[in-house]
């Protein structure tokens, strides 16, 4: 072919090709949303979503009924800590079940007994029989729940996805569980000023309707049960062996040991703070809830865009610090509009902390011991708020709610600050270890 017919067909490649810039996007944009890819994925996050909401609406709506109640900080802890205890105790047997039996099926069941609970609590307080003893057995039970639910959830996204794509489907897992903070408290609010706190409870209750779906339409293969000799404690304990001995995973726990007694038990305080330090009613208080939201779904949208810019160690601990400081600059703020920008910021911080510790665990640990380890990391994420919801209900009859904030704040800032001389020093062992010359 000579020079003059080789130049209609380059002429023709330059007016067909993309801008760079635009061709970038577009990719960008795919690797943002590649677990979507996956119909079963789809059909998971579609129905979570729902769930979620309605989540959120119940918890808004609890913490609320709870102080309208009581007038008590106290109880408040006491609530949450009935709502999580239980995942102390029962966390390892959830990851086990989850490792030896279908987690679909695990979940399906888990759900409908979720409804059930959410739908008694509607009845109750629709009734006007509810009394805060009855909450805080519904919210117990819910725990136990959680304990069997959490461990399945968490290692069932890498059977919907695949390893590639697992830690993209976290981080949309993690927008999911955000964006339904913002449309739950702002339901919420509006539901109680409206029609009463019941109707947020029945919300919840249908809204489980929606994941059950999503569950049993999908298509998996079928599963094949492992056998293993050893009892069942024994394998249930070969979680917290595997992150014992293994740094890298015990790192990533220990700090969000720290963050979730100290740090996101500052949730719990939320009603406390929203009506007697800041004045607000039903409406405001969802708003506020709904801007944390708001912060920790671009939070969770920038972990997957800046997941290729900055190690994951910057993304987590520096989601700390930011953290600390809005949280602590929240407690001293007496003004509304102020406020909201504030808890956005904390809930960004928050977000880039636990989406890139969630996915830096997941990723290091092998499929046979995923739901086991994940038994343990909700164990932590669950079992160990009780102490933090406890603590900063008893702190704050004693200093009041912002100071209470202000040292869990404080404390989370400091962990972080370890952990990173932790990671150092033991790089820098590794690197001494390494033969020169």
């Amino acid at each position: 072919m000579s020079l003059h017919d080789e130049q209609p067909a380059q002429a023709s490649k330059v007016t067909v090709r993309e801008p760079p810039g635009i061709a970038a996007q577009a990719a960008g944009w795919r690797k943002m949303f590649a677990a979507f890819r996956h119909r079963n994925y789809r059909l998971f996050f579609t129905g979570q979503l729902i769930s979620l909401i309605g989540n959120w609406v119940n918890s808004t709506a609890e913490g609320w009924l709870v102080y309208q109640l009581t007038g008590s900080t106290a109880l408040l802890g006491v609530v949450a800590a009935a709502a999580s205890g239980p995942m102390l105790f029962l966390s390892t047997w959830g990851g086990w079940i989850a490792d030896h039996h279908p987690k679909r099926t695990v979940l399906v069941i888990t759900q409908i007994v979720s409804m059930v609970l959410s739908l008694l609590l509607a009845y109750l307080a629709w009734s006007g029989l509810v009394r805060p003893w009855q909450i805080i057995a519904i919210a117990a039970l819910g725990g136990v729940v959680m304990a069997f639910e959490m461990p399945a959830r968490q290692s069932f996204v890498i059977e919907m996805t695949n390893r590639e794509d697992l830690p993209n489907a976290i981080a949309l897992n993690s927008s999911m569980v955000n964006g339904a903070r913002i449309i739950g408290p702002s339901i919420a609010g509006v539901l109680m000023a409206r029609f009463g706190v019941a109707s947020c409870y029945l919300v919840d209750g249908l809204s489980f309707i929606a994941v059950i779906i999503g569950l049993v339409a999908m298509r998996l293969p079928r599963h094949v049960r492992r056998t293993h000799a050893g009892s069942g404690l024994e394998h249930a304990l070969g979680g917290f062996r595997y992150v014992w001995n293994n740094p890298r995973v015990l790192t990533i726990l220990s700090l969000f040991a720290v963050v979730g007694i100290f740090g996101w038990s500052y949730s719990v305080l939320m009603p406390a703070f929203a009506r007697d330090v800041l004045g607000l009613g039903e409406t405001a208080y969802g708003t506020l809830l709904a801007a944390s939201g708001a912060g920790a779904l671009c939070g969770a949208m920038c972990v997957t865009a800046a997941r290729e810019r900055l190690t994951p160690r910057s993304l987590a601990l520096g989601g700390v610090w930011i953290f600390s400081i809005m949280i602590t600059l929240f407690a001293l703020n007496r003004n509304y509009y102020l406020a909201l920008p504030l808890l956005a910021g904390a809930g960004f911080g928050m977000m880039l902390f636990m989406s890139t510790s969630n996915s830096a665990l997941q990723t290091s640990v092998p499929d046979e011991m995923r739901g086991r380890v994940m038994g343990v990391w909700a164990l932590i994420f669950g079992g160990m708020m009780p102490f933090g919801s406890l603590e900063a209900g008893m702190l704050a009859r004693m200093v009041g709610v912002p100071v209470t904030m202000i040292i869990g704040a404080a404390i989370c800032s400091l962990a972080a600050a370890v952990t990173l001389a932790v990671i150092r020093r033991r790089t820098k062992a590794a690197a001494d270890d390494i033969p020169k010359g």
